[in-house]
C-alpha cells in the first residue's frame, strides 16, 4: 500500500521541492539585497564624513536606500539589524 502511495504522490512531492527550492533562492535574494543595502549606506557615510559629497546629495541618496531597506519583508530587516 505504501508503494502505490509513493508512486501516486511523487509527481506533488516532486512540485513540492521545487516550489521550496524557488522559495530558498528568493529568500537568498532578498538577503543579498539587504546586505548591498547596507554596504551601500555605509559607503554613502563614508563619503559624507570625507567631504566627498555634500549634505543634499547625501539625504537625496540616504532617502532612496532607507525606502528600498524599507521595502524588504520585515525578517529580512530584522536580521540586517535594521
Amino acid at each position: 500500500m505504501f508503494l502505490i502511495d509513493d508512486v501516486l504522490l511523487a509527481p506533488v512531492k516532486g512540485v513540492i521541492w521545487v516550489a521550496e527550492k524557488v522559495h530558498e533562492a528568493a529568500q537568498e535574494g532578498l538577503a543579498q539585497e539587504g546586505e548591498a543595502i547596507t554596504q551601500e549606506l555605509s559607503e554613502l557615510y563614508r563619503q559624507l564624513e570625507s567631504g566627498k559629497i555634500a549634505e543634499a546629495d547625501f539625504d537625496a541618496r540616504e532617502k532612496r536606500l532607507l525606502d528600498r531597506l524599507d521595502r524588504l519583508p520585515p525578517r529580512r530587516r530584522a536580521s540586517l539589524g535594521a
